[in-house]
């Protein structure tokens, strides 16, 4: 038996692994979140996940080169804002870089110095367990100890480059 091969490029006009990776995590929704350390710093993400129930980790991922990557390195504690769709402009503010990224948002520090952000759909924090160098990133776990949750809120989602909302579909 002969396998035609002629169906497939050639691999030197292949596109390289990260331009696969990033064209199709562009169809992925994922949910976006601000994640906040003492300092005070903080970054938008969508590499947010949930770890274990037993005991309750999370876990998230940050670019090696983001400046925020120090702080993060750094930080024995984390919180994770779960953004709803009327915190967009947050999203947007904390993803930018070269500004103060906490200039006229509404927070308050715990006692630690870790940032909580007002006005968010749930938020939790999480005692730092491990971080290990993954690739070009730094993964973070941590053990959860605290965190609230409002009911109503719908989701923001980014999806295909852009912001959306996630809603429940008709059963």
């Amino acid at each position: 038996m002969t396998l035609s091969t002629d169906h497939l490029t050639h691999p030197s006009a292949a596109p390289a692994a990260d331009v696969i990776l990033r064209r199709t995590l562009r169809r992925h929704a994922a949910g976006v979140t601000v994640i906040t350390v003492p300092g005070p710093a903080g970054f938008t993400a969508t590499s947010f996940t949930s770890v274990s129930l037993e005991p309750a980790l999370v876990s998230f991922y940050l670019d090696l080169g983001a400046s925020t990557a120090g702080a993060v390195h750094r930080a024995d504690r984390f919180a994770v804002h779960l953004l709803g769709t009327g915190n967009t402009d947050l999203a947007r503010q904390f993803a930018r870089s070269g500004i103060d990224r906490f200039d006229g948002v509404d927070w308050a520090p715990e006692a630690d110095g870790l940032p909580l952000l007002d006005g968010v759909p749930a938020w939790l924090t999480a005692r730092t367990t491990l971080r290990q160098r993954i690739g070009d990133h730094l993964l973070v776990v941590g053990e959860v100890e605290s965190g609230t949750v409002e009911e109503d809120a719908v989701a923001l989602v980014h999806h295909d480059g852009a912001f959306g909302a996630a809603r429940r579909l008709p059963s």
